[in-house]
Protein backbone atom coordinates (compact mmCIF):
# COMPACT_ATOMS: atom_id res chain seq x y z
CA UNK A 1 0.00 0.00 0.00
CA UNK A 2 0.98 3.37 -0.44
CA UNK A 3 -0.30 7.18 0.82
CA UNK A 4 1.27 10.21 1.88
CA UNK A 5 3.92 9.39 4.70
CA UNK A 6 3.98 13.46 5.37
CA UNK A 7 0.68 13.78 6.43
CA UNK A 8 0.74 10.64 8.32
CA UNK A 9 3.35 11.97 10.60
CA UNK A 10 1.48 15.47 11.20
CA UNK A 11 -1.59 13.15 12.32
CA UNK A 12 0.55 10.91 14.41
CA UNK A 13 2.32 13.79 16.00
CA UNK A 14 -0.91 15.63 16.73
CA UNK A 15 -1.93 12.28 18.83
CA UNK A 16 1.49 12.38 20.16
CA UNK A 17 1.08 15.50 21.80
CA UNK A 18 -3.02 15.35 23.32
CA UNK A 19 -2.19 11.43 24.60
CA UNK A 20 -2.17 10.83 27.91
CA UNK A 21 0.96 8.83 28.95
CA UNK A 22 0.51 5.48 28.61
CA UNK A 23 -2.66 4.66 28.09
CA UNK A 24 -4.14 5.95 25.00
CA UNK A 25 -1.82 4.24 22.25
CA UNK A 26 -1.21 0.79 21.93
CA UNK A 27 2.24 -1.15 21.04
CA UNK A 28 0.62 -1.14 17.38
CA UNK A 29 0.54 2.10 17.24
CA UNK A 30 3.97 2.99 18.52
CA UNK A 31 5.83 0.46 16.82
CA UNK A 32 4.47 1.67 13.64
CA UNK A 33 5.27 5.33 14.33
CA UNK A 34 8.83 4.71 15.47
CA UNK A 35 9.49 2.20 12.29
CA UNK A 36 7.96 5.52 9.71
CA UNK A 37 10.12 7.73 11.62
CA UNK A 38 13.37 5.82 11.20
CA UNK A 39 12.11 5.05 7.57
CA UNK A 40 11.17 2.10 7.36
CA UNK A 41 8.11 1.36 5.81
CA UNK A 42 8.74 -1.62 3.77
CA UNK A 43 7.95 -5.08 5.72
CA UNK A 44 8.99 -7.91 4.23
CA UNK A 45 7.63 -10.87 5.38
CA UNK A 46 5.52 -14.27 5.05
CA UNK A 47 2.92 -14.07 7.00
CA UNK A 48 1.88 -16.50 9.85
CA UNK A 49 -0.66 -16.78 12.59
CA UNK A 50 1.50 -15.37 15.43
CA UNK A 51 2.63 -12.33 13.46
CA UNK A 52 -1.19 -11.29 12.19
CA UNK A 53 -2.07 -8.80 15.62
CA UNK A 54 1.23 -6.95 14.28
CA UNK A 55 -0.52 -6.08 10.55
CA UNK A 56 -4.12 -5.03 11.90
CA UNK A 57 -4.83 -1.88 10.61
CA UNK A 58 -1.65 -1.98 7.74
CA UNK A 59 -0.86 2.07 7.72
CA UNK A 60 -1.71 2.99 4.32
CA UNK A 61 2.01 4.88 3.44
CA UNK A 62 3.73 1.66 4.27
CA UNK A 63 4.30 -1.89 1.78
CA UNK A 64 4.04 -5.29 2.40
CA UNK A 65 6.44 -7.11 0.50
CA UNK A 66 6.05 -10.89 0.22
CA UNK A 67 8.00 -13.29 -0.06
CA UNK A 68 7.14 -17.44 -0.63
CA UNK A 69 9.43 -18.53 1.88
CA UNK A 70 11.19 -17.16 4.90
CA UNK A 71 14.83 -17.11 3.62
CA UNK A 72 13.88 -15.50 0.67
CA UNK A 73 12.32 -12.40 2.75
CA UNK A 74 15.41 -11.48 4.53
CA UNK A 75 17.39 -12.10 1.06
CA UNK A 76 15.03 -9.39 -0.52
CA UNK A 77 15.51 -7.07 2.75
CA UNK A 78 19.27 -7.95 2.51
CA UNK A 79 19.53 -6.17 -0.60
CA UNK A 80 17.12 -3.39 -0.17
CA UNK A 81 19.06 -2.48 3.00
CA UNK A 82 22.34 -2.16 1.68
CA UNK A 83 21.03 0.09 -1.34
CA UNK A 84 18.89 2.33 0.80
CA UNK A 85 21.62 1.79 3.80
CA UNK A 86 19.04 2.11 6.38
CA UNK A 87 17.78 -1.08 8.28
CA UNK A 88 15.13 -2.89 6.40
CA UNK A 89 11.99 -4.30 8.48
CA UNK A 90 11.43 -8.22 8.41
CA UNK A 91 8.77 -9.94 9.72
CA UNK A 92 9.55 -14.11 10.56
CA UNK A 93 7.20 -16.13 11.92
CA UNK A 94 8.18 -18.26 14.98
CA UNK A 95 10.93 -20.94 15.42
CA UNK A 96 10.02 -22.38 12.46
CA UNK A 97 10.08 -19.18 10.68
CA UNK A 98 13.36 -17.95 12.10
CA UNK A 99 14.40 -21.55 11.26
CA UNK A 100 14.14 -21.24 7.35
CA UNK A 101 15.44 -17.81 7.17
CA UNK A 102 18.83 -18.71 8.99
CA UNK A 103 20.93 -18.93 5.74
CA UNK A 104 20.41 -15.80 4.81
CA UNK A 105 20.31 -14.12 8.66
CA UNK A 106 23.69 -15.84 8.06
CA UNK A 107 24.33 -14.54 5.26
CA UNK A 108 23.60 -10.62 6.27
CA UNK A 109 25.52 -11.49 9.56
CA UNK A 110 28.68 -11.90 6.96
CA UNK A 111 27.60 -8.88 4.76
CA UNK A 112 27.32 -6.40 7.62
CA UNK A 113 23.36 -5.65 6.51
CA UNK A 114 21.23 -3.90 8.98
CA UNK A 115 17.81 -5.85 9.53
CA UNK A 116 15.72 -5.39 12.21
CA UNK A 117 13.96 -8.19 12.64
CA UNK A 118 10.51 -8.94 14.27
CA UNK A 119 9.55 -12.43 15.16
CA UNK A 120 6.35 -13.60 16.31
CA UNK A 121 5.88 -15.74 19.41
CA UNK A 122 2.93 -17.30 20.94
CA UNK A 123 0.67 -15.13 23.67
CA UNK A 124 2.12 -14.83 27.18
CA UNK A 125 -0.96 -16.42 28.49
CA UNK A 126 0.11 -19.70 27.31
CA UNK A 127 4.05 -19.64 27.03
CA UNK A 128 4.49 -22.05 30.07
CA UNK A 129 2.32 -24.43 28.75
CA UNK A 130 4.88 -25.21 25.61
CA UNK A 131 1.96 -24.07 23.48
CA UNK A 132 1.48 -25.02 19.48
CA UNK A 133 4.03 -22.60 17.33
CA UNK A 134 5.89 -21.43 20.59
CA UNK A 135 9.58 -20.51 20.35
CA UNK A 136 10.59 -22.43 23.58
CA UNK A 137 14.24 -20.03 23.68
CA UNK A 138 13.17 -17.35 21.03
CA UNK A 139 16.44 -15.25 21.73
CA UNK A 140 18.91 -17.96 21.04
CA UNK A 141 17.71 -19.59 18.13
CA UNK A 142 19.06 -16.83 16.01
CA UNK A 143 22.83 -16.73 17.87
CA UNK A 144 25.48 -16.14 17.00
CA UNK A 145 24.68 -14.62 13.76
CA UNK A 146 22.88 -11.54 15.19
CA UNK A 147 23.98 -8.85 16.69
CA UNK A 148 21.52 -8.69 19.57
CA UNK A 149 18.25 -10.76 20.14
CA UNK A 150 15.45 -9.79 22.55
CA UNK A 151 12.10 -11.20 24.11
CA UNK A 152 10.80 -8.23 26.26
CA UNK A 153 9.49 -8.87 29.47
CA UNK A 154 6.60 -6.76 29.25
CA UNK A 155 4.19 -5.63 26.45
CA UNK A 156 4.89 -2.14 27.26
CA UNK A 157 8.66 -2.47 26.80
CA UNK A 158 8.39 -3.63 23.16
CA UNK A 159 8.65 -0.44 21.12
CA UNK A 160 12.00 0.45 23.60
CA UNK A 161 13.51 -2.56 22.94
CA UNK A 162 12.38 -1.89 18.82
CA UNK A 163 13.93 1.90 18.90
CA UNK A 164 17.14 -0.16 20.97
CA UNK A 165 17.20 -2.85 18.09
CA UNK A 166 17.32 -0.60 15.35
CA UNK A 167 20.40 1.58 16.84
CA UNK A 168 22.38 -1.62 17.25
CA UNK A 169 21.68 -2.76 13.97
CA UNK A 170 22.93 0.47 12.38
CA UNK A 171 26.13 0.80 14.42
CA UNK A 172 29.06 -0.03 12.93
CA UNK A 173 29.57 -2.89 12.14
CA UNK A 174 26.23 -3.00 11.16
CA UNK A 175 24.25 -6.11 11.26
CA UNK A 176 20.80 -7.96 11.71
CA UNK A 177 19.02 -8.03 14.66
CA UNK A 178 15.97 -10.06 16.11
CA UNK A 179 13.14 -8.99 18.72
CA UNK A 180 10.67 -11.60 19.73
CA UNK A 181 7.11 -10.30 20.19
CA UNK A 182 4.29 -12.19 21.66
CA UNK A 183 1.09 -12.14 19.53
CA UNK A 184 -1.28 -10.64 22.54
CA UNK A 185 1.34 -7.73 23.27
CA UNK A 186 0.40 -5.47 20.27
CA UNK A 187 -2.79 -4.36 21.86
CA UNK A 188 -1.45 -3.00 25.29
CA UNK A 189 -1.50 0.24 26.25
CA UNK A 190 2.38 2.18 25.94
CA UNK A 191 4.04 5.64 25.44
CA UNK A 192 5.76 6.72 22.03
CA UNK A 193 8.88 6.30 21.28
CA UNK A 194 11.05 9.40 20.13
CA UNK A 195 13.57 8.60 17.66
CA UNK A 196 17.35 9.84 18.89
CA UNK A 197 20.42 10.40 16.96
CA UNK A 198 23.02 8.05 17.64
CA UNK A 199 26.34 7.78 15.79
CA UNK A 200 26.87 5.45 12.94
CA UNK A 201 30.81 6.14 12.30
CA UNK A 202 33.92 5.32 14.57
CA UNK A 203 36.67 8.06 14.30
CA UNK A 204 39.90 6.28 14.09
CA UNK A 205 42.74 7.02 16.55
CA UNK A 206 45.11 9.88 15.17
CA UNK A 207 48.29 8.72 16.10
CA UNK A 208 46.99 5.49 14.55
CA UNK A 209 46.58 6.84 11.23
CA UNK A 210 49.50 9.24 12.08
CA UNK A 211 51.49 5.78 11.80
CA UNK A 212 49.24 4.63 8.85
CA UNK A 213 50.61 7.87 7.24
CA UNK A 214 54.21 7.69 7.91
CA UNK A 215 54.36 4.22 6.46
CA UNK A 216 52.51 4.89 2.98
CA UNK A 217 55.20 8.19 2.60
CA UNK A 218 58.41 6.09 3.11
CA UNK A 219 57.38 2.47 1.89
CA UNK A 220 58.66 2.03 -2.12
CA UNK A 221 55.97 -0.07 -3.49
CA UNK A 222 52.35 -0.54 -1.77
CA UNK A 223 49.54 -2.55 -2.24
CA UNK A 224 45.96 -1.80 -1.34
CA UNK A 225 44.06 -4.80 -0.81
CA UNK A 226 40.54 -3.54 -1.03
CA UNK A 227 37.00 -4.86 0.46
CA UNK A 228 33.31 -4.47 0.62
CA UNK A 229 33.53 -2.00 3.41
CA UNK A 230 35.33 0.77 0.79
CA UNK A 231 32.03 0.85 -0.91
CA UNK A 232 29.67 -0.20 1.90
CA UNK A 233 30.96 2.89 3.89
CA UNK A 234 30.85 5.15 0.40
CA UNK A 235 34.78 5.54 0.58
CA UNK A 236 35.66 4.50 -2.71
CA UNK A 237 36.34 8.00 -4.83
CA UNK A 238 38.45 8.72 -1.60
CA UNK A 239 40.32 4.96 -1.79
CA UNK A 240 40.98 6.23 -5.47
CA UNK A 241 42.30 9.55 -4.48
CA UNK A 242 44.91 7.82 -2.26
CA UNK A 243 45.81 4.95 -4.85
CA UNK A 244 46.38 7.47 -7.63
CA UNK A 245 48.96 9.57 -4.80
CA UNK A 246 50.78 6.66 -3.86
CA UNK A 247 51.10 4.39 -7.34
CA UNK A 248 49.68 1.64 -5.51
CA UNK A 249 48.46 -1.37 -7.12
CA UNK A 250 44.93 -2.44 -5.89
CA UNK A 251 44.02 -5.50 -5.36
CA UNK A 252 39.83 -6.88 -4.06
CA UNK A 253 40.04 -9.06 -0.96
CA UNK A 254 39.51 -12.75 -0.99
CA UNK A 255 35.60 -13.28 -1.23
CA UNK A 256 34.38 -9.64 -1.13
CA UNK A 257 30.93 -9.29 -1.31
CA UNK A 258 30.65 -5.64 -3.55
CA UNK A 259 32.92 -3.90 -5.49
CA UNK A 260 35.67 -1.91 -3.65
CA UNK A 261 37.43 -0.69 -6.68
CA UNK A 262 36.77 0.37 -10.57
CA UNK A 263 37.78 -2.57 -12.27
CA UNK A 264 38.94 -0.95 -15.12
CA UNK A 265 41.19 1.46 -13.58
CA UNK A 266 44.66 0.89 -14.72
CA UNK A 267 46.21 0.32 -10.74
CA UNK A 268 43.55 -2.44 -10.50
CA UNK A 269 45.95 -5.70 -10.18
CA UNK A 270 42.67 -8.45 -9.67
CA UNK A 271 41.28 -10.75 -7.36
CA UNK A 272 43.33 -12.43 -4.69
CA UNK A 273 42.71 -16.16 -4.05
CA UNK A 274 41.51 -17.18 -0.47
CA UNK A 275 44.69 -19.20 -0.84
CA UNK A 276 47.60 -18.19 1.52
CA UNK A 277 49.92 -19.53 -0.43
CA UNK A 278 48.93 -17.67 -3.74
CA UNK A 279 47.84 -14.75 -1.77
CA UNK A 280 51.77 -14.30 -0.64
CA UNK A 281 52.38 -15.26 -4.33
CA UNK A 282 50.40 -12.31 -5.57
CA UNK A 283 51.46 -9.66 -3.43
CA UNK A 284 55.53 -10.54 -3.86
CA UNK A 285 57.51 -7.17 -4.09
CA UNK A 286 55.03 -5.19 -2.08
CA UNK A 287 56.59 -3.70 0.95
CA UNK A 288 53.80 -2.37 2.28
CA UNK A 289 49.93 -3.94 2.26
CA UNK A 290 47.10 -1.85 3.19
CA UNK A 291 44.05 -3.64 3.79
CA UNK A 292 41.18 -1.37 2.92
CA UNK A 293 37.40 -2.56 4.75
CA UNK A 294 38.39 -5.85 4.31
CA UNK A 295 39.75 -9.20 6.61
CA UNK A 296 42.79 -9.93 6.13
CA UNK A 297 42.53 -12.43 5.08
CA UNK A 298 39.69 -14.93 4.26
CA UNK A 299 40.99 -18.17 3.59
CA UNK A 300 38.92 -21.12 2.23
CA UNK A 301 41.51 -23.98 3.07
CA UNK A 302 44.26 -24.59 4.88
CA UNK A 303 47.48 -22.88 3.72
CA UNK A 304 51.02 -23.48 5.20
CA UNK A 305 53.58 -20.64 5.66
CA UNK A 306 53.49 -16.75 5.87
CA UNK A 307 50.87 -15.03 5.38
CA UNK A 308 53.27 -12.12 3.56
CA UNK A 309 55.58 -12.15 1.70
CA UNK A 310 59.17 -11.49 3.18
CA UNK A 311 59.54 -7.93 3.82
CA UNK A 312 56.75 -7.13 3.79
CA UNK A 313 54.35 -5.10 6.47
CA UNK A 314 50.70 -5.48 7.05
CA UNK A 315 48.32 -2.52 8.04
CA UNK A 316 44.31 -2.27 8.05
CA UNK A 317 41.87 0.29 8.12
CA UNK A 318 38.48 -1.86 9.17
CA UNK A 319 35.57 -0.99 11.14
CA UNK A 320 34.80 -3.76 13.19
CA UNK A 321 37.19 -4.48 15.97
CA UNK A 322 36.42 -8.42 15.63
CA UNK A 323 37.96 -8.55 12.33
CA UNK A 324 40.90 -6.40 13.53
CA UNK A 325 41.42 -9.00 16.51
CA UNK A 326 42.14 -12.07 14.16
CA UNK A 327 44.25 -10.24 12.00
CA UNK A 328 47.43 -12.38 12.49
CA UNK A 329 49.96 -9.81 11.07
CA UNK A 330 50.79 -6.49 10.98
CA UNK A 331 48.53 -3.39 12.64
CA UNK A 332 45.17 -3.21 12.56
CA UNK A 333 43.03 0.55 12.72
CA UNK A 334 39.59 0.51 13.85
CA UNK A 335 37.48 3.32 12.50
CA UNK A 336 35.58 4.08 9.39
CA UNK A 337 36.92 4.39 6.41
CA UNK A 338 34.42 7.45 5.17
CA UNK A 339 36.59 8.97 8.16
CA UNK A 340 40.01 7.45 7.51
CA UNK A 341 40.82 7.62 4.57
CA UNK A 342 40.23 11.43 3.62
CA UNK A 343 42.46 11.68 6.65
CA UNK A 344 45.10 10.22 5.39
CA UNK A 345 44.70 12.11 2.29
CA UNK A 346 45.48 15.26 4.22
CA UNK A 347 48.48 13.87 5.65
CA UNK A 348 50.26 11.71 3.43
CA UNK A 349 52.54 13.18 0.36
CA UNK A 350 52.95 12.32 -3.41
CA UNK A 351 56.18 10.18 -3.51
CA UNK A 352 58.12 9.33 -6.70
CA UNK A 353 57.17 6.14 -7.72
CA UNK A 354 56.93 4.18 -10.70
CA UNK A 355 53.56 3.20 -11.75
CA UNK A 356 52.51 -0.69 -10.97
CA UNK A 357 52.40 -2.76 -14.28
CA UNK A 358 49.00 -3.03 -16.18
CA UNK A 359 46.90 -6.07 -15.62
CA UNK A 360 47.09 -8.49 -18.15
CA UNK A 361 44.69 -8.03 -20.91
CA UNK A 362 41.71 -10.97 -20.35
CA UNK A 363 41.74 -12.68 -23.90
CA UNK A 364 39.01 -12.27 -26.39
CA UNK A 365 36.44 -15.84 -26.22
CA UNK A 366 35.76 -17.08 -29.36
CA UNK A 367 31.98 -18.34 -29.41
CA UNK A 368 32.93 -22.37 -30.57
CA UNK A 369 30.28 -24.60 -31.64
CA UNK A 370 27.60 -25.90 -29.93
CA UNK A 371 27.03 -24.29 -25.88
CA UNK A 372 28.95 -21.48 -25.28
CA UNK A 373 32.09 -20.95 -22.97
CA UNK A 374 31.13 -19.33 -19.47
CA UNK A 375 33.61 -16.55 -20.88
CA UNK A 376 32.21 -15.88 -24.05
CA UNK A 377 28.65 -16.01 -22.71
CA UNK A 378 29.58 -13.25 -19.79
CA UNK A 379 32.32 -10.76 -22.05
CA UNK A 380 28.82 -10.74 -24.40
CA UNK A 381 26.76 -9.27 -21.06
CA UNK A 382 29.31 -6.86 -20.67
CA UNK A 383 29.10 -5.30 -23.92
CA UNK A 384 25.47 -5.15 -23.55
CA UNK A 385 24.60 -4.49 -20.38
CA UNK A 386 23.68 -1.17 -19.29
CA UNK A 387 26.64 1.55 -18.49
CA UNK A 388 24.74 2.02 -15.48
CA UNK A 389 23.28 -1.18 -14.71
CA UNK A 390 23.73 -3.35 -11.36
CA UNK A 391 25.04 -6.76 -11.13
CA UNK A 392 24.17 -9.46 -8.36
CA UNK A 393 26.09 -12.47 -8.31
CA UNK A 394 25.37 -15.96 -6.67
CA UNK A 395 27.67 -18.10 -9.53
CA UNK A 396 30.37 -19.60 -7.64
CA UNK A 397 31.36 -21.87 -10.27
CA UNK A 398 31.65 -19.00 -12.64
CA UNK A 399 33.07 -16.47 -10.19
CA UNK A 400 36.61 -16.62 -11.42
CA UNK A 401 35.91 -16.18 -15.44
CA UNK A 402 33.04 -13.22 -14.23
CA UNK A 403 36.12 -11.50 -12.45
CA UNK A 404 38.05 -12.29 -15.67
CA UNK A 405 35.13 -11.43 -18.17
CA UNK A 406 32.67 -8.72 -16.47
CA UNK A 407 34.34 -6.04 -14.82
CA UNK A 408 32.17 -4.05 -12.43
CA UNK A 409 32.33 0.02 -13.10
CA UNK A 410 32.00 1.43 -9.34
CA UNK A 411 30.54 2.40 -6.66
CA UNK A 412 27.33 0.37 -5.73
CA UNK A 413 27.83 -1.64 -9.25
CA UNK A 414 27.87 -5.41 -7.44
CA UNK A 415 26.39 -7.25 -4.62
CA UNK A 416 27.49 -10.89 -3.74
CA UNK A 417 26.72 -12.76 -0.90
CA UNK A 418 30.10 -12.93 1.68
CA UNK A 419 28.94 -15.77 3.30
CA UNK A 420 29.29 -18.74 0.73
CA UNK A 421 25.87 -19.22 1.43
CA UNK A 422 23.58 -20.50 -1.27
CA UNK A 423 20.21 -18.60 -1.64
CA UNK A 424 21.25 -14.86 -1.32
CA UNK A 425 21.39 -13.97 -4.90
CA UNK A 426 17.39 -13.63 -6.21
CA UNK A 427 16.21 -12.54 -3.43
CA UNK A 428 18.76 -9.71 -2.70
CA UNK A 429 18.36 -8.63 -6.48
CA UNK A 430 14.88 -8.05 -5.61
CA UNK A 431 15.82 -5.94 -3.15
CA UNK A 432 18.08 -4.11 -4.91
CA UNK A 433 15.63 -3.39 -7.96
CA UNK A 434 13.21 -2.25 -5.21
CA UNK A 435 15.37 0.12 -3.41
CA UNK A 436 16.65 1.45 -6.86
CA UNK A 437 12.67 2.26 -7.81
CA UNK A 438 11.98 3.88 -4.57
CA UNK A 439 15.25 6.24 -4.94
CA UNK A 440 13.81 6.97 -8.39
CA UNK A 441 16.41 5.19 -10.26
CA UNK A 442 15.50 3.30 -13.54
CA UNK A 443 18.61 1.27 -13.37
CA UNK A 444 18.73 -2.75 -14.73
CA UNK A 445 19.55 -5.03 -12.50
CA UNK A 446 21.42 -7.82 -13.81
CA UNK A 447 21.04 -11.19 -11.10
CA UNK A 448 23.38 -13.61 -12.57
CA UNK A 449 23.08 -16.57 -10.98
CA UNK A 450 24.58 -20.43 -10.85
CA UNK A 451 21.67 -22.99 -12.29
CA UNK A 452 22.26 -24.92 -8.41
CA UNK A 453 22.71 -21.82 -6.67
CA UNK A 454 19.01 -20.57 -8.30
CA UNK A 455 17.15 -23.42 -6.90
CA UNK A 456 17.80 -22.16 -3.17
CA UNK A 457 15.38 -19.11 -3.79
CA UNK A 458 13.62 -19.40 -6.99
CA UNK A 459 10.48 -18.20 -5.31
CA UNK A 460 12.20 -15.04 -5.81
CA UNK A 461 10.70 -15.12 -9.24
CA UNK A 462 7.23 -14.45 -8.16
CA UNK A 463 7.91 -11.46 -6.33
CA UNK A 464 9.63 -10.13 -8.86
CA UNK A 465 6.51 -10.57 -11.50
CA UNK A 466 4.18 -9.62 -8.74
CA UNK A 467 6.49 -5.87 -8.48
CA UNK A 468 7.48 -5.91 -12.00
CA UNK A 469 10.80 -4.64 -11.54
CA UNK A 470 13.28 -4.04 -14.30
CA UNK A 471 15.47 -7.17 -13.67
CA UNK A 472 17.52 -9.75 -16.24
CA UNK A 473 17.92 -13.02 -14.42
CA UNK A 474 20.54 -14.72 -16.33
CA UNK A 475 21.07 -18.12 -15.06
CA UNK A 476 24.33 -19.89 -16.07
CA UNK A 477 23.07 -23.51 -17.02
CA UNK A 478 25.89 -25.99 -16.90
CA UNK A 479 23.47 -28.65 -15.56
CA UNK A 480 26.62 -29.20 -12.48
CA UNK A 481 27.50 -28.16 -9.18
CA UNK A 482 30.76 -26.66 -10.89
CA UNK A 483 32.23 -24.78 -8.08
CA UNK A 484 32.18 -28.06 -5.77
CA UNK A 485 33.66 -30.24 -8.98
CA UNK A 486 36.08 -27.96 -9.89
CA UNK A 487 37.44 -28.10 -5.90
CA UNK A 488 37.47 -31.98 -5.64
CA UNK A 489 41.01 -32.01 -6.28
CA UNK A 490 41.64 -29.77 -3.75
CA UNK A 491 40.59 -32.88 -1.18
CA UNK A 492 41.78 -35.82 -2.80
CA UNK A 493 39.72 -36.77 -5.90
CA UNK A 494 40.88 -37.30 -8.80
CA UNK A 495 41.59 -34.37 -11.51
CA UNK A 496 38.18 -34.64 -13.53
CA UNK A 497 36.22 -37.11 -11.17
CA UNK A 498 32.92 -36.07 -10.61
CA UNK A 499 31.87 -36.78 -6.68
CA UNK A 500 28.42 -38.09 -5.88
CA UNK A 501 25.23 -35.40 -5.56
CA UNK A 502 26.91 -32.92 -8.12
CA UNK A 503 25.35 -32.95 -11.45
CA UNK A 504 21.82 -31.75 -12.41
CA UNK A 505 20.50 -32.40 -15.75
CA UNK A 506 16.85 -31.86 -16.75
CA UNK A 507 15.70 -28.55 -15.03
CA UNK A 508 14.03 -26.06 -17.49
CA UNK A 509 14.39 -22.81 -15.86
CA UNK A 510 11.91 -20.85 -18.59
CA UNK A 511 8.87 -23.52 -17.03
CA UNK A 512 10.01 -22.53 -13.91
CA UNK A 513 9.69 -18.23 -14.78
CA UNK A 514 6.67 -19.12 -16.77
CA UNK A 515 4.79 -20.63 -14.22
CA UNK A 516 5.73 -17.84 -11.59
CA UNK A 517 4.98 -15.44 -13.74
CA UNK A 518 8.33 -13.89 -15.95
CA UNK A 519 8.97 -14.27 -19.11
CA UNK A 520 11.79 -16.75 -20.25
CA UNK A 521 14.01 -17.63 -22.74
CA UNK A 522 17.04 -20.18 -23.54
CA UNK A 523 19.81 -19.73 -25.74
CA UNK A 524 21.20 -23.33 -26.27
CA UNK A 525 24.02 -21.80 -29.39
CA UNK A 526 26.59 -19.45 -28.64
CA UNK A 527 25.46 -17.67 -32.27
CA UNK A 528 21.89 -16.55 -30.81
CA UNK A 529 23.49 -15.10 -27.53
CA UNK A 530 23.87 -11.47 -28.46
CA UNK A 531 20.18 -10.88 -29.55
CA UNK A 532 18.72 -12.93 -26.84
CA UNK A 533 20.59 -11.32 -24.66
CA UNK A 534 19.84 -7.78 -26.10
CA UNK A 535 16.50 -8.31 -25.67
CA UNK A 536 16.17 -9.70 -22.15
CA UNK A 537 18.41 -6.41 -21.03
CA UNK A 538 15.38 -3.96 -22.85
CA UNK A 539 12.34 -6.20 -21.60
CA UNK A 540 10.15 -4.08 -20.09
CA UNK A 541 9.97 -5.46 -16.33
CA UNK A 542 11.34 -8.64 -15.06
CA UNK A 543 12.31 -11.79 -17.49
CA UNK A 544 14.83 -14.92 -17.12
CA UNK A 545 17.13 -15.61 -19.58
CA UNK A 546 19.14 -19.70 -19.20
CA UNK A 547 22.53 -19.78 -20.86
CA UNK A 548 23.26 -23.24 -21.93
CA UNK A 549 27.26 -23.02 -21.10
CA UNK A 550 29.67 -25.62 -21.20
Amino acid sequence: MTGSAPQQNQQNQQKRNTAAPGGAFTVRDAVIDFARRVGMTSVFANPGSTELPMFRDFPEDFRYVLGLQESVVVGMADGYAQRQRNAALVNLHSAVGVGHAMGNIFTAFKNQTPLLITAGQQSRAILPFDPFLGSTQATELPKPYVKWSCEPARAEDVPLALARAYYIAMQVPQGPVLVSIPADDWDRPTDWVEPRQVSRQVAPAPADLAAVAEALNRCRRPAFVVGAGVDRDQAMDAVVQLAERHRAAVFTAPMSARCGFPESHPQFGGFLPALRERIVERLQGHDLVLVLGAPAFIYHVEGQGPHLPAGAELLQLVDDPQLAAWTPVGRSVVGSLQLAVPALLALTQAPERALPPPRPATPVAEPGPGPMGTAFALQTLARLRPADSVVVEEAPGARSVMQACLPMHGPDSFHTMASGGLGHGMPAAVGVALALRRQGSAQRVIALIGDGSSLYSIQALWTAAQLQLPITFVILNNRRYAALQDFAPVFGYPVGHKPAGTELPDLDFVLLARGQGLAGRRVDHARDLADELALALAHDGPCLIELQVQ
